[in-house]
């Protein structure tokens, strides 16, 4: 198909964007405009030895880094947030090119690590303070928390959110002092490349983050072996290899896994908004969000109505490949998912489900585009059943009672995200607290709480283990150091002091200190 790129993605420009990759063996990736299937530039592939030299560079300039003063580090971030904001419109050409994304899509991703520099930008100061605390002998000792930086972090990345991600997660772990060694997706490697740049501009010391490409299998090991600590944002039984390797290695991780979203419609909601939300929900993304929504339990009173509307706002979706915010809806980013997708429906309809929209790929836009697909009817025998579909594909269930809405989208092994909908906030929020998710937003799909930066957002299950934003999503990247300092020489007993006395003198001194509250 004949499709305009973007001004701003130009050949040189993409070179000059890849040229950052080290790769001594000179093998590429065929890295292609999604809409169109043509190759946009052939990404260089690292080796595991690259990678270790990518680790060893990092890590001697983090060693400067960390002994900056945190306002000079701040200082980076504050010029890298205008930066970022004044360059959005080129980062979002280049998510579009990659991923395949609608603009308007592309376009809120690009705001994530602001948002992310903004909030930590504030609250850094007091989280990475030393914090003095009394030792165990009042007034004669002392203990102070140091907050280290552990040294350089790994950052893998999807492809789903190549810029969100893979840059909001890196600066947090700069921010405390730490190098960073990314691993993009393959796919999706152009945007973060850029967000690096950017950050240099800003003032980031040359050589202190680094990126490297290539095929999980190949250079995964590799990273999690040099590497300090790992943030991973991906599938589930991917972040088990990864967490089995940290474990391994006596690091830590944090793994942003997999979902199978639910979003519960209770009998008070506005119909309306809730079918709004749900188009959202479900097709935001082309539904290649780990927060998105993949089941709708819906109250025998409201099932129809819900169908009706929600079905006719699905099929006036304007799904197109195009670089200006007409489409509602994009691509998947390859003909290979759009496959996996497809897949899922054909298993689905195959075993009995009914298809109420769409259903089918799309080759006349694009050759991974997949319409809209609303299904009733699904059992867990099918792939969409309890697998992740990751796609523009929802299921529709009735229920009876609330408890049985909570427990049926409590059924699952994930607990990433859900959605409640309901007029009375207090009831939907009791109703939301009672689902097994790390995630819960009332009369909204996930936009509140991935925004909420002053709070922490993971999953339970088998949807992670950790959490990005809140303040854990900073101390995370740091080690403790308990600096303890004794005056004077009066814990144990003295030369030749009678032992039996000095274990008295010890217990009063316990009884005392907690009679007044000193310990």
């Amino acid at each position: 198909m004949t499709l305009q790129r973007p001004a701003s993605v130009t050949d040189a420009f993409l070179q000059a964007l890849v040229s950052r990759v080290p790769s001594t063996s000179g093998g590429t990736w065929k890295l292609t405009e999604v809409y169109t299937g043509e190759v946009l530039v052939e990404l260089p592939q690292s080796t595991p030895a690259d990678i270790e030299q990518a680790f060893a560079t990092s890590r001697k300039v983090q060693q400067e880094w960390a002994a900056w003063p945190l306002r000079k580090r701040l200082d980076v971030f504050k010029r890298a947030h205008a930066l970022f904001i004044e360059n959005a419109t080129t980062t979002t050409d280049l998510i579009q090119v990659e991923s395949g994304k609608n603009r308007r899509m592309a376009i809120e991703e690009s705001c994530d690590p602001p948002m992310v520099m903004s909030h930590y930008i504030k609250r850094a100061p007091k989280l990475l303070a030393s914090t003095k605390r009394g030792g165990p002998v009042p007034f004669l000792s002392s203990s102070t928390e140091i907050r280290q930086p552990k040294g350089v972090v790994g950052v893998i990345a999807p492809w789903n959110f190549p810029f969100a991600t893979g840059l909001s997660d890196a600066v947090t772990a700069l921010i405390a002092g730490n190098g960073v060694v990314l691993k993009p997706d393959n796919k999706t490697a152009l945007s973060p490349l850029y967000g690096i740049s950017m950050l240099e501009e800003a003032g980031l010391p040359k050589g202190l983050f680094q990126v490297v490409c290539g095929e999980g299998p190949d250079v995964g090991p590799t990273l999690i072996d040099n590497s300090n600590y790992v943030m991973f944002t991906g599938s589930t039984n991917t972040g088990r290899v990864i967490g089995e390797r940290a474990g391994r290695n006596l690091i830590g991780c944090c793994l942003e896994l997999g979902g199978k979203n639910p979003m519960i419609v209770l009998e008070d909601a506005d119909m309306e908004d809730t079918v709004q939300g749900a188009v959202f929900g479900v097709f935001g993304n082309t539904g290649q969000i780990c927060m998105h929504i993949e089941r709708i339990y819906l109250p025998e009173s409201r099932y129809d109505e819900f169908k009706t509307k929600f079905v006719a706002a699905a099929e006036s979706l304007r799904v197109g490949a195009s670089y200006d915010f007409e489409p509602e809806m994009g691509s998947l980013v390859s003909p290979d998912h759009k496959d996996r997708v497809q897949s899922h429906v054909e298993d689905a309809v195959a075993k009995g489900a009914t298809v109420l929209t769409g259903g089918k790929a799309r080759p006349d836009l694009g050759p991974a585009f997949f319409e809209p697909t609303i299904l009733e009817g699904v059992t867990k025998d099918m792939l969409t059943g309890t697998m992740e579909t990751f796609g523009p594909v929802v299921a529709l269930h009735k229920y009876h009672t609330v408890d049985e809405a909570v427990a049926l989208a409590n059924d699952t092994d994930y607990g990433l995200n859900a959605s409640v909908w309901g007029g009375d906030l207090k009831a939907a929020s009791e109703v939301g607290q009672r689902i097994e998710s790390g995630n819960v937003n009332i009369n909204d799909i996930l936009a509140t709480a991935f925004a909420s930066k002053g709070t922490p957002s993971g999953g339970v299950k088998q949807s992670g283990v950790g959490a990005r934003h809140g303040d854990q999503g900073l101390t995370k990247y740091t080690d403790v150091q308990n600096l303890a300092v004794l005056k004077k020489q009066v814990m144990g007993a003295r030369p030749g002091q009678d032992y039996d006395k000095y274990v008295k003198s010890m217990l009063s001194g316990l009884k005392m200190m907690r009679k007044t509250g000193l310990r």
